[in-house]
């Protein structure tokens, strides 16, 4: 199966894809959410070029396991998205991966978002099926 996985932050929404078989993870782009219906149709645009099965989202929890604001938000935002894209969305913690993506962006010089979105699609790929979260 080929994922996207989706880096959601308030102002860019980082962009990582998977390998036809959903081995391996790549960044792709990185998207301004500057004005709503443009960034929406950017993203389907993106999807529909894609063909991905799965759509994987970032979901940030605390270290503790409780949530924050940008939780709340990504909740919404998968709510919008599924009612846009008759694909699964799944949830991936992101909880390690910010410090993670700086460090690799420091060695890279790449854009951040797009690397967290590696980094929370390689956490997926590589969780079991039976533990991944639907949204």
């Amino acid at each position: 199966m080929k994922y996207l996985a989706l880096d959601y932050g308030t102002k860019r929404v980082g962009v990582a894809v998977s390998d036809p078989d959903g081995i391996m993870a790549f960044p792709r782009c990185t998207l301004k959410r500057e004005i709503r219906a443009v960034f929406f149709e950017e993203l389907l645009a993106l999807i529909d070029a894609e063909r991905p099965d799965a759509i994987v989202l970032g979901y940030p929890l605390y270290n503790d396991g409780s949530e924050s604001l940008t939780t709340r938000q990504v909740r919404n935002f998968a709510a919008s998205l599924k009612r846009r894209v008759p694909l699964p969305v799944y949830y991936m913690n992101e909880v390690l991966s910010s410090a993670d993506a700086e460090k690799r962006l420091a060695e890279a010089g790449r854009d951040a978002r797009a690397i967290k979105g590696v980094l929370i699609l390689e956490s997926f790929l590589s969780q079991p099926e039976s533990l991944r979260k639907e949204a």
